[in-house]
């Protein structure tokens, strides 16, 4: 599906006189999941929102999941690939631009394990393409090796924006407006777990730990982590900490 629909556009981009086009679409697309979230994309949506019919949108997209691919290859157009052949620099900065990208739009949060992973689209790939490269050329690991890592560090981004994303979600549908809010609301199911002295640790953690509310530094310290042991196992020991570093 995703390599005809990428050769259709190819075949028919900057057409004189079609003023509905995939591009328009996705954009509509992305501008109602944005407000309404993913369950609002329906053709039916899409066309009201462009004052077509739903048969005049069929034309250019086949099915929701062509729309949904044109939603994920145009906002991961948004991402500014960094130049440069530094592998560690590269991939930290393409992992921030990547939760910065889930956070302003969440829907991506909803599509299927399939779509989020490996939805084959340009701007995806391309972002494949230079986090391969940094690794490859950049670090001297092998493809294989590289391609592995390269899902690590992405499953690390997209789980922990995605926590972010709930974390967010949980608060606004109960009021909470901090996460001492959030805490005390949680708090008759925290005593009881607590009190059965099964999670020391745990409870340590809720008591004493002074970062438990910043998700910036929570994030930033776990990819500094993944980075650290990608630079110790490559015997990079000189770019195990964090960009900037030595």
């Amino acid at each position: 599906m995703g390599t005809v629909l990428w050769e259709r556009m190819a075949r028919t981009a900057g057409a004189p006189g079609k003023a509905l086009s995939p591009a328009l679409i996705a954009a509509t697309a992305v501008t109602v999941a944005d407000v309404d979230g993913l369950d609002a994309i329906t053709m039916r949506r899409l066309a009201t929102e462009l004052g077509v019919t739903p048969m005049a949108a069929y034309r250019h997209v086949s099915n929701k999941d062509e729309v949904l691919a044109l939603m994920v290859d145009l906002v991961f157009g948004e991402i500014d690939l960094p130049a440069g052949t530094e592998w560690r620099s590269t991939l930290w900065a393409m992992a921030q631009e990547v939760r910065a990208l889930i956070l302003r739009h969440p829907w991506l949060t909803r599509l299927s394990a399939p779509q989020m992973i490996y939805e084959l689209t340009p701007n995806r790939l391309a972002l494949t393409e230079r986090a391969l490269t940094a690794l490859h050329i950049g670090l001297g690991l092998d493809l294989d090796t590289a391609m592995a890592v390269c899902r690590t560090i992405s499953a690390y981004v997209q789980g922990a924006t995605s926590a972010e994303i709930g974390l967010g979600e949980l608060m606004n549908e109960n009021g909470w407006s901090t996460g001492a809010d959030a805490r005390a609301g949680l708090s008759s199911q925290m005593r009881w777990l607590l009190a059965t002295d099964r999670f020391p640790t745990f409870a340590r953690y809720i008591h004493e730990a002074a970062r438990k509310d910043d998700l910036r530094w929570q994030f930033d310290t776990g990819l500094t982590q993944v980075l650290h042991g990608i630079a110790i196992d490559a015997g990079d020991i000189g770019t195990a900490g964090p960009p900037g570093q030595a």
